[in-house]
């Protein structure tokens, strides 16, 4: 065989090894290439998960935040429903409060001509007296109607939220702090005070002991 022959017979073989190499070495190429893309695949996951858990969080704050101004803007509402509801009643109850204050002294002044009259015998005065009478009867009526109720405390234990004292005398007969006298009857409207009784109030004897020290 000639030189010629025998180089290039090498020269094949060698180029077979190169591929073979080459062929060898491909799938480990491939390998590495796709364990590389499997890292940087579960690295954008981790990320995008990462991610998606802060705008959750986020989300679910303003959610919370949202829910707490509702319910205290709800809170609001019912309290002011409530407050509109009550000023509505005590208008009702109330507002003629102070036409009612005006009304008192024309009942006053009916009771003391009722009284006045009372005291005559001549028969022109006794009919000023039941006209007297019959209206202070239907002014009575339309108190009542209303709610407006007279407080005549004769013997009852003296409140001090009902009643003004308007003088104390001693009266060993009753118990200490009773009304022993009413010099003007008083007026509730709806449970509420229009004017106070004016009363004297009892109080208990001196004994000699507070006597002498005195």
């Amino acid at each position: 065989m000639s030189k010629t022959s025998t180089n290039e017979a090498s020269e094949a073989e060698q180029e077979e090894n190169q591929e073979t190499e080459s062929e060898s070495q491909a799938p480990q190429q491939s390998e590495f290439a796709d364990q590389n893309q499997d890292e940087n695949d579960s690295g954008v996951q981790e990320l995008t998960l990462e991610l998606a858990l802060e705008k959750l969080a986020v989300a679910e704050e303003a959610a919370q935040t949202a829910k707490d101004d509702l319910l205290r803007v709800q809170a609001e509402m019912q309290n002011l429903r409530r407050r509109t509801e009550q000023n509505i009643e005590k208008a009702h109850k109330y507002g003629q409060e102070k036409f009612s204050t005006e009304l008192l002294s024309v009942m006053d002044n009916l009771e003391r001509a009722l009284t006045s009259a009372s005291q005559h015998e001549d028969e022109s005065v006794k009919a000023i007296y039941d006209g007297v009478d019959l209206t202070l009867k239907s002014f009575t009526d339309c108190f009542n109607k209303f709610s407006i109720v007279a407080l005549d405390p004769m013997g009852e234990p003296f409140d001090p939220q009902l009643h003004q004292a308007m003088s104390i005398q001693e009266n060993p007969e009753v118990e200490p702090n009773t009304v022993i006298g009413v010099m003007q009857k008083g007026y509730t409207l709806n449970g509420r005070v229009l004017r106070p009784a004016m009363v004297m109030v009892s109080k208990a004897p001196k004994s000699a002991a507070d006597e002498e020290d005195a």
